[in-house]
């Protein structure tokens, strides 16, 4: 990226004058409104309203990319931690793309309310769009513009693509230390940037920590929404949100802490939790760059979907909570009990399991990425003859992976890699036909990200236990930071993007301008197997 244009987007107070520059644009673009409040269809609609502060506090970003359209959002929040700030009444935000960053080059533009049913956020789906193609947004309400956007078409379905660079990262705890990944992440050049879950945790203030949440343990939409605002309020994050359009999927803390299906993890009638629940997806919606498809409906939320990018590469981006049934041994790391071995106990559902195993099978793409949120891996967490596993990651529905691995050795979908989030560490693995049998044919490579920020305790405990689990190539437990993939036709590669190691007892990132590093690099072959570079 331009330094010029990473030092636009750092900016959190920017010239308002920019949203329109251009011979007769400014004239064709704002048509004279009324200062008055006008009725439509029974609600109240301003179209020129007047802010105490800078309604566009949370940034700007884009997302789901498709070769002919992109979505746009922002949310209208002049005191983005009380609530907003704004009016019970609909407000009219208008909208413009360009061809340049200078918004000269505007190709389209129209109108569209932000509602106070949805926090006054907007999600605009632009139509028509060119494909692989880079494209600039801005947002205008009353006599305010937003920060410049940047986003990116996909390539056709099918055609022919090269190259394709893209970012993966997770766990963005707030308590537990500064996002300086998200400063260094905004200087890469990416096509894409996909977040696996935890984007914000869903706890109450813990003392001593270096950042603290703003109110206690989040239940209703108001506080939800208020947690969103806080974590959206950093100007890296923003920063990183607004260099490229992003593709998004939840873990737990986005709504419960190790959730599953509608089994809270704390004792709650089930009509608080479905209370709970419905906040806490609305909440999700609001913040988050996604099409009208994903908008929830009484608890429910269809966020699973597949994004091609050319004939390069396919993401099956995958909900691993919301389907699942309750976790058959608990949610602690312990030995395995024997209903983890059920046939019905299951990490995806059987519709998106069906959903998945038929997208890969008709899949013309290189490389067949599964995006999702828990460790797909088996990993043993203890030395010597005795086991314990993280029961609520695939080790704790293993007849569930077992038939996504069968299918992977059957069925041999082109190049298939697992990304992962959840666990606040670095692993690389071979996805191993049968895992009790470490000669078994290797059927895919998984790739595990680091946190943003979260921290990780267990490094220790797993080095030494690495020898257990002998399809483990890499891990490191000790950093922060993400992961950035560089894919074309012939290998992939993957870049460890790390932080300097935190001191023991103290913030993971304590330093907003801390460097970054590649740490470590792999590379996987078409039809081959990862190693290290």
């Amino acid at each position: 990226m331009e330094p010029w244009y990473l030092e636009r987007l750092l900016k959190t107070q920017l010239n308002r004058r920019g949203f329109l520059v251009g011979t007769g644009m400014l004239t064709s673009f704002l048509i004279a409104q009324s200062n008055s409040a006008i009725a439509q269809r029974g609600s109240r609609i301003i179209a020129q309203p007047k802010f105490k502060s800078y309604p566009f506090s949370l940034g700007v970003t884009s997302g789901e990319p498709l070769p002919d359209s992109v979505l746009l959002w922002t949310r209208l929040a002049p005191d983005p931690l009380n609530g907003g700030g704004m009016s019970a009444a609909n407000v009219e935000v208008q909208w413009q793309v360009s061809l340049d960053e200078k918004m000269s080059k505007v190709v389209k533009r129209g109108k569209t309310l932000a509602t106070p049913s949805l926090g006054h956020s907007v999600h605009i789906d632009v139509r028509g769009l060119e494909p692989a193609r880079w494209y600039w947004y801005q947002f205008k309400v009353g006599n305010q513009v937003s920060q410049i956007g940047r986003t990116r078409t996909a390539p056709a379905v099918g055609r022919k693509t090269e190259n394709f660079r893209f970012a993966f990262a997770s766990c963005q705890d707030w308590e537990s230390g500064y996002y300086a990944a998200y400063k260094q992440m905004a200087a890469e050049e990416l096509d894409l940037v996909i977040f696996l879950g935890d984007y914000i945790y869903e706890g109450a203030p813990r003392p001593g920590k270096i950042r603290q949440h703003n109110s206690k343990e989040t239940v209703t939409l108001e506080e939800y929404r208020n947690r969103y605002a806080l974590y959206r309020s950093d100007p890296n994050l923003q920063a990183s949100h607004a260099a490229f359009p992003w593709v998004v999927t939840w873990d737990d803390h986005e709504f419960d802490n190790n959730w599953a299906n509608n089994i809270p993890e704390d004792e709650q009638s089930p009509e608080q939790f479905l209370a709970r629940r419905i906040a806490a997806f609305q909440a999700y919606y609001e913040h988050m760059p996604l099409r009208l498809s994903a908008k929830p409906n009484k608890g429910n939320m269809q966020l699973y979907r597949r994004l091609t990018f050319g004939d390069l590469v396919e993401f099956n981006v995958l909900d691993t909570r919301q389907y699942r049934t309750d976790q058959p041994c608990g949610d602690s790391i312990k030995p395995r009990c024997d209903a983890a071995l059920d046939k019905n106990a299951t990490m995806t559902g059987s519709q998106q399991e069906k959903w998945l195993f038929s997208g890969l099978n008709r899949s013309q793409a290189r490389w067949n990425v599964i995006a999702q949120q828990v460790v797909f891996t088996q990993h043993d967490w203890k030395a010597g003859e005795n086991s314990a596993f993280n029961l609520d990651a695939w080790d704790g529905y293993v007849a569930a992976r077992s038939r996504i691995l069968n299918f992977l050795q059957n069925r041999k979908p082109n190049n298939p890699v697992v990304i992962t989030g959840d666990t606040h560490s670095n692993w690389v693995s071979d996805l191993k036909a049968d895992f009790n049998n470490p000669k078994s044919p290797t059927v895919g490579t998984e790739f595990v990200g680091t946190s943003i920020t979260s921290g990780f305790s267990a490094s220790d405990i797993l080095e030494k236990a690495l020898p257990e689990s002998p399809w483990v190539k890499y891990f490191n437990g000790r950093q922060r930071g993400y992961v950035i993939c560089d894919l074309n036709q012939q290998r992939w590669r993957t870049d460890f993007r790390l932080l300097p190691q935190s001191l023991p007892d103290k913030p993971t990132v304590p330093d907003v301008n801390a460097p970054i590093t590649t740490a470590v690099s792999f590379e996987l072959p078409n039809n081959g197997v990862v190693s290290r570079v």
